[in-house]
């Protein structure tokens, strides 16, 4: 089942230092101007995604849903997280893992900003007190 995640992941969180940033192939990248954007996302997904927005906490459509599948980048489709790795955290759908490749990570600050490897999406940020055996929350 296919899963658009507009959902943001942020925290707050003592720094950290970010992992390895991982990058699609840049004959895959998605590479839009704004307006591009701007016309093909929702003023709110555009807000989150392209401007590194926050959705306010627990309000997301996908914080409580439960259904096994894949969750994928709104703004491009890339499959970023399976529902196996989803569980209940702190108000924004919460990933112990991202599917291989798919998801970047970028200083901002505190912890890294979890980014789309495809088209740099904003999809929240990282941090390190997530469940075994990754310890990581997306």
């Amino acid at each position: 089942m296919k899963r658009a995640l507009g959902s943001v992941l942020l925290a707050i969180a003592a720094c950290h230092k970010p992992p390895p940033a991982k990058t699609e192939p840049a004959a895959n990248r998605v590479t839009l101007s704004e307006e591009e954007w701007k016309r093909k996302l929702t003023p709110e997904q555009y807000r989150i995604c392209r401007d590194r927005g926050t959705e306010r906490s627990g309000s997301g459509q996908y914080l409580h849903h439960v259904a096994e599948g894949t969750y994928h980048c709104v703004a491009c489709g890339l499959p970023l997280f399976s529902s196996k790795t989803k569980y209940e955290s702190c108000g924004w759908p919460s990933f112990s893992d991202a599917l291989a490749g798919a998801v970047g990570a970028k200083p901002d600050g505190g912890a890294p900003e979890a980014v789309c490897a495809r088209c740099d999406s904003h999809l929240g940020h990282i941090f390190d007190d997530g469940p075994p055996p990754t310890g990581k929350r997306y």
